[in-house]
């Protein structure tokens, strides 16, 4: 670089100086001065003497100039600045002190005593502090939607000689913005997430209060925020901090605990949000966030994590198929496996987007380190799915593929048996044909007693693999129950979002109607844990636990929203749609069902029918089918399963049932 780029680098860097700063510490320094002159005059009586410590004042502050300017004390942009900053004003003035100290005993030999000189540069680098951190302060935690705030930013406005306006312009319109908040638990996550958040100028939240059960805590402030307790956090209390949400930073809450405080201020008006590790099951998210409740949460239901070092080795190294492998279920099911390190992983569907979707999505995660193949193809073309038994030899057929829209299904009766019934019966017999060590069919809590066409197919699906086990050849065979999945295609909670985002209605089709909810890596696991265990025809279930109704689904989810029920949101009654009943069996009832090593999963004691007496069942839907009559399938399915009952029978003693008094309780 040439002299004259030296000089120009020079001239840039000199005029970045902050000179309103240097104004700043030069009046600060003069008032001091006057102030220290005066106590001067007070213990020293000699007028020369007055003179010399004015002169004195005088080639300090030039000493200190130079020597900040040489350390860029007045180049630091102090609204960021953080300990480095200070540290480097502290070591400025102290060396600024060392040399004057030097330079003054040997060559100016003022001999003003050291005890003054110590004072004078001690309460000068106090008052730099002081005006460093103050404006950082105001900077930080000015807030235009609070009065405090707004006066914050005045104090702001006049330091600066209004220049934060054209400075920090989207600062001000994002501080406009800025979400109140109020933080229940003023532990170390809830002071964590309270100073990140006011350290943080694009952060749309602003901390304004801090509620709290202990009580050396309450009544106190915490970086600035005042302390109240639970009895104290009324409606009208938090109205007055004009708080338009409210977050729990309590990341050990129990799922009562969790309950509790949900139900009690989600009825206040405001957006209910928690500050913890978002979507806690995966291991790849390691830092909290303010972050919208999950359902499952919502339901407050912790979800079992099923899969132990024994299923994961199992499956390690296999070629695994699964039918229906694009849909929900399936999809996490090739999730699961693909953590598991299986083999080759063979996603079959009808459903190219689904399939598609999962294959990339495994592809981007895991490279060339999964093998993942996809084949477009129905169960119901039994030449079709030969073709990919013959192509891959899959040791393991995970059987998700199935019609499952039980309103559909009432108007669709061939389509429901052809796919849901001879689907299985086809894959089931290939897997016997091809040597497949394991075959694991899902089915569902509606195959239980059912009321409609999808849960009475189900339920045929579920006699097609226990009597193929009973068998005793190569190919195991299981099939496991559960419940309804949280999220899936179809499923009611993804519904109330869009009628909440779109501002209502909410529909339900019965205000009584219950449901047992698990989430869809739980229903995987549980899947991939019984098929491990199975050892040949054996029905698994899972402990689903306690009924939730769909009707305090519905109004929970609204209030997660900040709304209310009723006034922001209406929820309204459709009535039950054709072959729906108003609650799902409880699948673990202890006189038929035998334990496992695992607490939440059983197996049913179900004695399968005979070989003859599947041939005769499957033979009679068969012609059904033919007919092409969804009126003659219907009536096939009630003639070939016994359980088969009419919606209206079991929904006039639905009150009388165990599981709809467990539901109230």
């Amino acid at each position: 670089m040439s002299k004259i780029d030296n000089s120009t680098s020079r001239s840039r860097d000199f005029f970045k100086v902050r000179w309103l700063l240097v104004l700043y510490d030069f009046i600060l320094f003069a008032i001091m001065g006057v102030c220290m002159t005066f106590l001067y005059k007070r213990c020293i009586k000699t007028p020369s003497s007055h003179k010399q410590f004015l002169l004195t004042l005088l080639v300090i502050y030039g000493v200190l100039f130079v020597v900040r300017f040489l350390f860029t004390i007045y180049r630091q942009v102090w609204r960021y600045g953080g300990v480095e900053s200070y540290i480097r004003l502290y070591f400025a003035d102290t060396f600024a002190g060392v040399i004057f100290y030097i330079g003054e005993r040997l060559i100016a030999k003022t001999h003003v005593s050291f005890i003054w000189l110590l004072s004078i540069f001690c309460v000068n680098l106090l008052l730099s502090l002081f005006t460093r951190i103050f404006y950082r302060y105001l900077y930080k935690s000015y807030n235009l939607n609070t009065r405090s705030g707004r006066f914050k930013y005045f104090l702001l406005r006049v330091a600066t000689l209004d220049k934060i306006k054209a400075d920090n312009a989207e600062q001000v319109a994002g501080s406009l913005k800025k979400i109140n908040i109020a933080i229940i638990g003023a532990g170390n996550t809830g002071v964590a997430l309270a100073g990140e958040l006011k350290n943080i100028s694009e952060s749309p939240y602003y901390p304004v209060l801090f509620v709290d059960v202990n009580a050396q805590k309450i009544g106190r402030i915490i970086s600035g925020i005042p302390v109240i307790s639970e009895k104290e956090a009324t409606p009208a209390r938090i109205a007055e901090y004009e708080v338009q949400e409210i977050v729990f930073a309590l990341p050990h809450l129990s799922e009562n605990e969790l309950a509790e405080l949900y139900t009690r201020y989600s009825s206040y008006g405001v957006k209910i949000k928690a500050y913890d590790y978002p979507l806690m099951r995966n291991a790849d998210n390691s830092r909290r966030m303010v972050r919208e409740l999950d359902v499952e949460e919502l339901l407050f239901r912790r979800q079992s994590l099923l899969a132990d070092e024994t299923t994961a080795a199992y499956y390690k190294g296999k070629t695994v198929l699964i039918t229906g492998g694009g849909g929900s279920i399936g999809s996490e099911l090739c999730r699961q496996l693909a953590r598991m390190e299986a083999g080759n992983i063979i996603i079959l569907d009808v459903y190219e987007n689904g399939a598609y979707d999962i294959q990339q999505e495994l592809r981007m995660k895991y490279g060339s380190a999964l093998q993942v193949n996809v084949e477009i193809a129905s169960v119901c073309n039994r030449a079709d799915l030969k073709r990919v038994f013959a192509k891959y030899r899959p040791q393991i057929v995970l059987h998700a593929a199935a019609h499952k829209h039980v309103p559909l299904m009432e108007h669709n009766c061939v389509e429901a048996v052809n796919n849901n019934v001879f689907g299985t019966l086809n894959t089931v017999e290939l897997s016997e044909e091809f040597g497949v060590d394991r075959f694991i069919m899902i089915s569902t809590d509606k195959a239980v007693n059912p009321t409609n066409v999808m849960g009475a197919t189900k339920r045929m699906c579920e006699e097609i693999v226990l009597t193929h086990g009973r068998k005793n050849g190569h190919t195991q065979f299981s099939a496991t129950r559960f419940g309804n999945v949280l999220g899936s295609n179809g499923s009611v909670i993804p519904l109330f979002h869009r009628q909440i985002a779109n501002g209502g209605p909410v529909t339900i089709t019965d205000k009584r109607i219950i449901r047992y909810f698990m989430t869809i890596p739980e229903a995987s696991q549980l899947v991939l844990c019984s098929g491990v265990n199975a050892r040949n025809g054996e029905l698994f279930v899972l402990d689903m636990g306690k009924p939730v109704k769909i009707i305090d689904l519905a109004v929970n989810m609204i209030r997660l929203n900040g709304l209310t029920p009723g006034k922001d949101i209406e929820i309204v009654e459709t009535g039950l749609r054709p072959g729906e009943k108003l609650y799902e069996e409880l699948l673990v009832k202890s006189e038929r069902l035998r334990k496992t090593d695992n607490e939440k999963i059983f197996i049913e004691t179900d004695t399968p029918i005979s070989e003859a007496q599947l041939a005769e069942k499957l033979d009679i839907l068969r012609k059904a089918v033919d007919t092409g009559d969804d009126a003659a399938v219907k009536a096939a399915l009630k003639q070939t399963v016994e359980t088969f009952h009419d919606p209206e029978t079991v929904n006039e003693a639905a009150q009388r049932s165990v599981e709809m008094k467990d539901a109230d309780n």
